[in-house]
């Protein structure tokens, strides 16, 4: 068991420097995210930014958040997993 929980640490430090980029309207916008959910950067193509136009520019933002989530989520997901064999070991 105690070994376990070591993979489990290490598992989770790992996490911390692992990175996934989520994107939306065609990649004029980049998240990129850590393992932890914890967004690093933003990009941002200057042919999206319209000053008359905030709405879609926030919308796309936001769009490209959520997909660096749930690409980070899945990351964290499947490397746990790999650690546990998906025993659904609550707080992971």
């Amino acid at each position: 068991m105690q070994e376990m929980q070591n993979k489990l640490e290490k598992a989770k430090e790992e996490l911390e420097t692992m990175t996934v980029e989520g994107s939306a309207g065609g990649g004029v916008v980049k998240v990129a995210m850590n393992g932890h959910q914890r967004a690093l950067s933003v990009q941002i193509d200057s042919d999206i930014v319209d000053p008359s136009d905030i709405d879609t520019l926030q919308d796309v933002v936001l769009a490209a958040v959520n997909d660096a989530s749930q690409k980070a989520q899945d990351l964290a997901n499947n490397h746990l997993g790999s650690i546990t064999g998906g025993l659904g070991l609550p707080g992971l």
